[in-house]
């Protein structure tokens, strides 16, 4: 009794390593389109929202606009995270400098009026 193997031809081996890849490629691909167009339907619900709810999430109507511009392969809520964020850090920023400039300097003298 002989076993008998299926052989693999010497080309068989990058062929099966290409057609691997270009699987994968394709997988992946069709899940980051996938994944776009799901956030897309997300952020679509941000449309509804009036002007006040959009400035609370540090948004506005342009931004949506922008976000919404951009060819539909393309995620909108990187857009939108990124400018949500730079408002709120430069907003941030602009409180510490208002409280910096209104702070009293400290002095060693007593109170003029105690109660």
């Amino acid at each position: 009794m002989s076993a008998q193997y299926p052989v693999i031809p010497v080309a068989g081996g990058p062929l099966l390593r290409a057609f691997a890849s270009l699987v994968s490629t394709m997988t992946s691909g069709a899940k980051r389109f996938a994944q776009a167009r799901r956030h897309r339907r997300d952020a679509a619900a941000l449309v509804r929202l009036d002007s006040h709810m959009l400035a609370d999430i540090g948004l506005s109507r342009s931004d949506l606009h922008d976000a919404f511009s951009a060819p539909f392969w393309e995620d909108p809520t990187a857009l939108l995270r990124e400018r949500a964020l730079d408002r709120r850090f430069s907003a941030a920023l602009t409180r510490k400098d208002v409280e910096r400039s209104f702070r009293r300097l400290p002095t060693d003298r007593p109170a003029r009026h105690t109660i």
